[in-house]
């Protein structure tokens, strides 16, 4: 049963190697149409399952187990790639069943991570397109038996959305679900309800939108919740997988890294805060219609800067450092938290993070955290529906990764990019992308250095999508950067060890196991379409001494 390394493409090929040698033992294509247009177009992998039930030898005694971006779950024999037969229909699962996804476009409801496995059941969640409509699919979260394939139960972090009109959507888990199998209990991290920038028609807090709630593995039943944004109007998804780790005095805890570059420590059994949390006063919303929410959540850990004005624009040349300020004194700039605006608002950090979607490494011996962050400032702008047709025809400052989204039938619209100064560089000082170090049980940052560059020869940090790992001598290795490098760092000091180029870009986690006797680190290098990194089809493996 062992003896195969699995991979995915971002059209959701799975592909299995010799771990050693890189060689392709077979190779499944579920058939996503590829002439569709998707929200995203990523696979973050797949999981695998042992049937200790099943007879030796027999099929699928390992199962590998994979969401796909038309939304199926698919169930492979580990040793031949086949459909499990006996799974679902052939081997799959309809996830669009029961998920009340827009039928305009069912591109905009898939699953991008890959399945939590807990006791003989595959869970999984839903990636809903943001932005395009207040009715989006439901972000519901469901259980599937892993050898028949047969529904077992279904959460939904937002049960309130029924009575809104039109009901709202989203609130979905499309991140990577973390399983502490001793306690039977599974965590969840979940997105913003839709649409991300307006909350008018989705009164309240919305819990359990923008969390991270913890279920009973066994049937679904909610154990506890915690919010980290209250009535979400800056896309601060809970994009990290939570870590689970021991904490002092043999304490279950988890940490959530968040979009804002924040970090919540809780006991991982009761969700009570292990390090302080309190709630503390947010600015008021200026859009008619909107009831953002008076107060946010505070942690003692703040991993990015959470604050930019005029006294923080940085430029290589006096027409960019000008060029920037006049954009924040025409903007409402009151930091963290600074809600959309009919004007233009900045948010810091921007959509992309604080910590994405590449989560966290731990090391246990030194209680040491380990995070990629991007320090990159956002521009928003909310526009009345009334004019959002004539405002999406103008040419607008978006240089760099600017964009339209209806949000409809909302009574606003949006327009969104980066605080890029025409120079092409972010308007904010560097480093623009980190690694960072943070001590669990005080708090403390151990370390933080840049990460990549957008300036050749010089150390600034790149934004940045993909996590580190850590191995137990002490080594962080991590990819991600719009450069195309994997780079090792000591984990005691944050000093660089090595570097390499890889053919193209690593929009990934990279991972490491033993074969025989030899340790290996692996990483998928395919490039990232919005980052612009360079785009390829690699597998990479290093051994190590």
């Amino acid at each position: 049963m062992e003896g195969k390394l699995y991979v995915t493409t971002p059209y959701d090929k799975v592909i299995a190697l010799d771990p050693a040698t890189g060689t392709k033992i077979w190779e499944f294509d579920p058939g996503v149409n590829l002439q569709m247009n998707r929200s995203e177009v990523s696979s973050r992998g797949v999981s695998a399952w042992l049937d200790q039930k099943a007879n030796a030898g027999s099929p699928c005694k390992l199962r590998v187990f994979l969401g796909t971006l038309d939304a199926r779950l698919i169930a492979l024999d580990g040793e031949t790639g086949k459909p499990c037969a006996a799974f679902g229909e052939n081997g799959s699962v309809d996830l669009n069943r029961d998920a009340a996804t827009q039928t305009v476009w069912t591109g905009g409801y898939q699953v991008t991570s890959p399945p939590a496995i807990a006791d003989g059941l595959v869970i999984v969640g839903s990636s809903i397109a943001d932005n395009w409509r207040v009715d989006s699919g439901r972000g519901i979260v469901r259980a599937f038996e892993a050898v028949t394939g047969k529904l077992r139960w279904t959460w939904d972090p937002i049960p309130w959305a029924s009575d809104t009109k039109p009901r709202t959507g989203a609130g979905n888990a499309w991140s990577v679900i973390s399983v502490d199998r001793e306690h039977d209990l599974v965590f969840v991290p979940t997105g913003s309800a839709a649409p991300d920038y307006f909350g008018g028609i989705r009164k309240g807090d919305n819990k359990w939108a923008n969390s991270v709630v913890a279920l009973r593995a066994s049937t679904g039943a909610f154990v506890w919740g915690f919010q980290v944004v209250h009535h979400d109007l800056w896309d601060y998804d809970v994009a990290s997988q939570p870590t689970l780790f021991t904490w002092k005095n043999s304490t279950p805890a988890v940490a959530i890294n968040t979009k804002m570059g924040r970090v919540f420590v809780l006991n991982r059994l009761t969700g009570a805060p292990l390090l302080e949390v309190e709630e503390r006063p947010a600015p008021k919303s200026d859009i008619e219609g909107e009831e953002s929410s008076p107060t946010q959540p505070w942690t003692a850990i703040s991993l990015v800067p959470e604050k930019f004005d005029v006294s923080n624009v940085w430029g290589p040349t006096p027409t960019d450092v000008k060029w920037c300020a006049d954009k924040i004194k025409a903007s409402r700039s009151e930091g963290i938290f600074t809600p959309p605006s009919l004007r233009g608002s900045v948010v810091v950090p921007g959509n992309v993070g604080g910590v994405n979607w590449g989560s966290a490494a731990y090391d246990p011996a030194r209680h040491l955290m380990v995070v990629n962050t991007n320090r990159l400032i956002a521009w928003v702008k909310l526009i009345p529906r009334a004019e959002f047709e004539a405002e999406n025809k103008k040419d607008q400052d978006n240089r760099i990764y600017g964009e339209f989204a209806d949000q409809s039938p909302s009574s606003y619209g949006l327009y969104r990019t980066f605080m890029f100064s025409p120079s092409k560089l972010p308007c904010n000082a560097p480093p623009w992308g980190t690694t960072t170090a943070v001590d669990l049980y005080t708090g403390k940052i151990a370390w933080d250095v840049p990460l990549g560059s957008l300036i050749p020869g010089k150390a600034t940090g790149s934004l940045n999508l993909g996590g580190p790992i850590m191995t137990a001598g002490g080594v962080v290795f991590t990819s991600a950067t719009i450069d195309p490098h994997l780079r090792a760092f000591d984990s005691e000091t944050g000093k660089e060890l090595w570097t390499y180029e890889l053919p193209a870009g690593a929009q990934a986690t990279p991972m490491t196991y033993t074969w025989k006797g030899k340790q290996y680190v692996v990483v998928a290098a395919g490039g990232h379409g919005k980052l612009g990194s360079k785009q390829g089809d690699y597998v990479i493996s290093f051994t190590l001494p």
